[in-house]
């Protein structure tokens, strides 16, 4: 199990490198308000998060 959780943490890393690479910091906090939303169960602050990260993905609308 060691080694599971080893390759699970990497994986995480490296999706938060990317999405602060990608998003810059507001990414950050968006993933962070999800994480946090959904660990503690709480909707709304899970649905903030999600929110963010959606309006970043979609990009600005012209």
């Amino acid at each position: 199990m060691p080694v599971l959780a080893f390759v699970s943490s990497i994986l995480v890393i490296t999706f938060e490198q990317v999405v602060q690479w990608k998003y810059g910091a507001t990414g950050i906090v968006g993933l962070i308000l999800l994480t946090v939303g959904i660990k503690a169960k709480s909707p709304s602050v899970s649905s903030v998060g999600a929110v963010v990260l959606a309006l970043l993905v979609a990009g600005p609308a012209l």
